[in-house]
């Protein structure tokens, strides 16, 4: 064994043994428990960063540690290809889209092998690749043929500088989540899935996912969004066009005493017909047409509106109400269109106190009764809450006041009492509402998939037939930077279908298609009879833990848990969802702030690799922080990571150099000596922490800091008798074992050095010895008046009066009692014993 640890050879050798024998290939094996560990796909940028290498190394420690327990392991490796970001770089770069992916791809690859992640490369995939979307393809005209897709002229969110459509998710803070352009609203063609159908799923089955983090969960519950209220119509006093009334939801029907005006939204039907006839209005609608249209910016902005000159009827009373167009109503959210009740709605209120509209009071507080639903008939107004509507609106719930027949009710009996009248007048119904919209799947961009329908001359839509899949996207193209090449090339839109011409759809998938079922798809990447081998994807189904940031808690992960849903009922797999376990890992930082190029704060994985070897890189990204919180980039840190594994081959060197004979004899538990035994117990402890931290915790910053403890005590550890050697033996190999997943190359030598010939990734994971924990004395504390002044070693079943005994009796308690009468002695067995003197 070389008396210097030299990583570079180290990890060589390692990487040499595992790719020739193939040693993370895997295949169904119903003998044993499988285990899928996967961590979201990187985009081939360019080269890794510290957030992957994080990122992938949890994975890794996870698949490896699962893989020693005795599972068969599946953890796959591709690439998510599509997307805007190599569009630009192409242009940049005078090059193809296609050529700059894929030159991306070999070398984010050979990075990644060099961290030594233990993927079945033979599964890898890209989703840019026909063979992979070819079925992606054919799944949109299944869910076509099943009535799951729609076309339709709609407003979109709008990037005018990436020049593409929007998902709602997509759209943060008001600004495009890619390139933070303010989003504007367009009205074009689209095609859509119905993710609303599924709305009701999503939502019951969020308890089903146990084993995700509460915020997650919370962030996808809201984003669906679910509520109970109750859809009102209202009557024009004057038809307009061919609307005579229009419908509002509200989830506050209690509140309808209390309207004052009507808003409809800038692209409300209505709205749209008045403005053929109004130029300030259609100015108005343009301009709501660039504000933001996400709700938080939404309920800050100035109010803006005009009054359109109708009048619609309320419902219950009969009275006129002045209908307004606007800039806060949304058009996606209910009908468009809402009832405004300014004393109890801020946004209402803010636009009434600009417009000079009526603010009514129909609501007040309740004393101890904030959500105003239990029966409080007779309570007293509540003093708690204030609610003077002159200075802001009273939005909780409480009792009905001038509110005339309803006045005293409460929210529950309101509701019910309201909806059952507006029913019997045929004015309402009680309904339930989604917040969550159809999912706008086409962009208008050429990097991507190419949506699989063709168009007839009378625009007639078709999906292209099964046989004529996959649609090819051209790769040999040259990027203008102004159009997508193939909405620009007018050979490529034509097309013939059964000896008739037509033309191709021209926009191309929104790239969160591809992410949403490629972890199916690597239980089978090369199935060609389909989109998955039912056999093998319910052998893997579903991923056993996922890896990834949160900030996909919202699109990529609600789109994969309806993509699963949509396979599971097309028949290609039978569970309902796609996770079993989730954990969201933090970000790397750097003095405090996120790494970026921007900041110039970036750190390149592939120098440290150089200077220090990949188990040191992966060590410290273990050990500076627990998974899911924030880690702090320190160079010290790193230093520090390296020589602890330093420390460690040190550490077997020298045990070996000890050895006469290569191999230690076995020893004889009865013949230990005390400090043997303290070893052997430190082993084990050491055994079942470590062991507990990778399972249930998935801490493992605390399991290296057990490793780094066993070994100062391996340290301390002196001798070199035949015994001696055996404990300090099965010391290293459990340390070797435990540090397995995290560091596997300087293990899988140091393993074959220990004297193994089988691989260290096929070792079993180290038992616990129970008996090795036992202790024969245990240490009690001594206090003399609340003060530790001893420390005592008994036999482990000592009862109280010996421990009694043996404490008074003991030197130093003695002195700091001396001259005291003893009043009391407290034993507290195993733990202390409290003289209490004066």
């Amino acid at each position: 064994m070389e008396e210097q640890y030299l990583p570079e050879l180290v990890e060589r050798d390692a990487q040499g043994y595992w790719e020739s024998n193939k040693v993370f290939e895997v295949s169904e094996d119903t003998s044993k428990e499988k285990y899928y560990c996967l961590a979201m796909f990187p985009y081939p940028s360019g080269k890794l960063h510290m957030g992957h290498v994080r990122n992938y190394t949890i994975a890794d420690v996870i698949s490896r540690y699962q893989r020693m327990l005795g599972k068969n392991v599946l953890q796959p490796m591709g690439w998510d290809a599509f997307g805007l970001p190599a569009e630009n770089a192409a242009i940049q770069n005078n090059t193809a889209p296609a050529a700059w992916t894929y030159d991306n791809i070999a070398y984010m690859k050979a990075q990644l092998k060099t961290l030594g992640f233990a993927y079945d490369w033979t599964r890898e995939l890209a989703t840019c690749t026909p063979e992979y979307y070819r079925w992606e393809q054919w799944f949109f005209t299944r869910l076509y043929e099943k009535g799951l897709v729609y076309r339709k002229t709609s407003a979109v969110n709008w990037c005018p500088k990436d020049q593409t459509v929007l998902a709602n998710e997509q759209v943060v803070d008001g600004c495009c989540w890619r390139c933070d352009t303010p989003v504007e609203r367009k009205e074009i063609p689209q095609w859509s899935i119905k993710i609303t159908d599924y709305a009701e799923e999503l939502l019951a089955d969020l308890d089903t996912l146990e084993h995700w983090p509460a915020q997650v969960r919370t962030m996808q519950r809201n984003w669906i969004g679910k509520s109970r209220g109750v859809t009102i119509t209202f009557d024009l006093a004057e038809a307009i066009a061919e609307h005579n009334s229009f419908d509002v939801y509200t989830t506050r029907p209690d509140t309808l005493l209390g309207v004052t005006y009507l808003s409809l939204a800038a692209e409300h039907p209505i709205t749209r017909a008045l403005a053929e006839n109004n130029p300030a209005l259609a100015a108005f609608i343009a301009q709501c047409k660039k504000q933001s249209m996400a709700e938080a910016d939404m309920a800050s902005m100035e109010k803006l509106g005009m009054a359109t000159g109708l009048t619609a009827m309320h419902p219950l009373t009969g009275e006129p109400v002045p209908v307004w167009v606007a800039n806060y109503v949304l058009m996606d959210y209910g009908s468009g269109a809402v009832m405004a009740v300014p004393g109890h709605d801020q946004r209402d209120w803010e636009f009434a106190n600009k417009y000079a509209l009526p603010i009514v009071q129909v609501i007040e507080p309740v004393a101890g009764s904030k959500d105003g639903s239990r029966d409080a008939s007779k309570d007293e107004p509540s003093n708690d809450s204030p609610c003077d509507i002159s200075k802001a609106a009273f939005t909780e719930k409480g009792r009905l006041v001038n509110s005339g027949s309803y006045t005293g009710l409460l929210f529950d009996g309101a509701f019910d009492a309201i909806a059952t009248d507006l029913k019997t007048r045929g004015k309402g119904e009680v309904s339930t509402n989604f917040r969550l919209r159809d999912w706008g799947v086409s962009r208008q961009r050429y990097w991507g998939t190419p949506i699989p329908m063709l168009y007839d001359a009378d625009e007639f839509e078709i999906p292209v037939p099964a046989d004529k899949l996959p649609v090819l996207l051209p790769e040999d193209v040259t990027m203008d930077g102004v159009q997508s090449p193939i909405k620009a090339d007018p050979e490529w839109r034509k097309d013939s279908l059964n000896g008739q011409a037509v033309t191709r759809e021209t926009d191309t998938f929104d790239t969160f298609m591809e992410s949403s079922w490629y972890y199916a798809r690597f239980t089978c990447p090369d199935y060609d009879q389909g989109m998955l081998d039912p056999e093998r994807a319910n052998y893997w189904l579903p991923v056993d833990q996922y890896i990834g940031g949160i900030e996909h808690a919202i699109l990529h992960l609600l789109y994969a848990r309806f993509f699963h849903k949509l396979m599971r009922d097309e028949g290609l797999l039978s569970s309902d969802e796609p996770f079993t376990r989730l954990l969201c890992q933090g970000m790397v930082l750097k003095d405090g702030s996120k790494m970026s190029k921007s900041k110039g704060n970036t750190i390149d994985p592939q120098g440290l690799i150089t200077q220090y070897g990949a188990d040191t890189v992966r060590l410290f990204t273990m050990f500076a922080a627990p998974p899911e919180q924030s880690l702090e980039w320190s160079d010290e840190g790193v230093a520090g990571a390296h020589r602890f594994l330093k420390r460690l081959w040190k550490a077997v060197h020298g045990h070996l150099a000890q050895l006469a004979d290569g191999q230690p004899p076995s020893f004889d538990v009865n013949t230990l000596t005390e400090t043997e035994k303290s070893l052997r117990r430190k082993t084990h402890e050491t055994i079942a922490k470590v062991s507990d931290d990778y399972g249930r915790r998935q801490t493992f910053n605390t399991a290296i800091a057990a490793v780094m403890e066993l070994l100062n005590e391996l340290g301390r550890f002196d001798g070199n008798t035949p015994s001696t050697s055996s404990i300090r033996q099965e010391a290293l190999e459990a340390a070797v074992l435990l540090l397995t997943p995290i560091a596997p190359h300087i293990t899988h030598t140091l393993w074959g050095h220990l004297g193994h010939t089988e691989s260290v990734t096929d070792a079993p994971w180290p038992r616990v010895d129970e008996s090795a924990l036992t202790r024969d004395t245990i240490e009690v504390v001594i206090q003399v008046n609340g003060k530790v002044r001893a420390k005592l070693q008994v036999p482990s079943n000592a009862d109280k009066q010996f421990i009694e005994t043996a404490a008074l009796a003991d030197p130093n308690a003695q002195r700091f009692t001396e001259g005291l009468s003893i009043r009391k002695v407290i034993v507290v067995p195993g733990k202390l014993v409290n003289i209490v003197a004066n």
